[in-house]
């Protein structure tokens, strides 16, 4: 689904999903104004997960905020047409876990999805610097304290992610690749 360019009700703009923690952060309407901003100089429509229409009584309970919030932010991206992913590290070495099941969904359904924020170096990199690890035998790294394998494969990311999406620096440089993708810099 797409949305017009202002002032030009003829050409579509490329309707873009903006996923990652970001909805946690305190200067959240500010990232996600940032964001868009960045998306209409592309000639792209940026929709954030908190623009999602909750039809909640105020009493709701937890449960149901939840579901509405799960089917508000899976059908944003069912109505888009590509996606940017904040994939930076989220209260661990692993990026946010929604982000990641949205990254996901998006890739099942076809979409283009472009992420940002993966630190310098490999996954294992991280690992390792940040928790004990060693060699076993066959020269595989593994948590010293469990025999937990780190997934290797010098990917920045678990390969599922860093194999199946594109990754740029910063968000910038991801709305910049996902316009390209999508031909929407080219219209402009």
């Amino acid at each position: 689904m797409t949305s017009h360019a202002q002032g030009d009700p003829d050409r579509p703009r490329p309707r873009i999903y903006l996923a990652g923690p970001d909805v946690f952060l305190p200067d959240r309407d500010r990232i996600f104004a940032a964001l868009k901003a960045d998306c209409a100089r592309l000639g792209l429509a940026g929709v954030a997960p908190i623009d999602a229409p909750l039809a909640l009584a105020a009493s709701a309970s937890d449960d149901a905020r939840a579901q509405a919030i799960y089917e508000g932010n899976v059908a944003l991206i069912r109505e888009s047409d590509g996606v940017v992913a904040n994939l930076a590290s989220f209260r661990g070495q692993e990026p946010d876990a929604g982000t990641v099941f949205e990254v996901g969904f998006a890739v099942a359904l076809g979409l283009p999805v472009v992420g940002y924020g993966v630190p310098q170096g490999s996954y294992a990199e991280r690992v390792q610097a940040a928790i004990a690890c060693r060699r076993d035998a066959a020269g595989e790294v593994t948590e010293a304290a469990t025999g937990t394998v780190v997934e290797g494969l010098g990917q920045p990311l678990n390969l599922m992610l860093s194999r199946s999406i594109d990754l740029a620096p910063t968000a910038a440089q991801a709305l910049e690749r996902l316009a390209g993708r999508l031909g929407a810099a080219a219209s402009l």
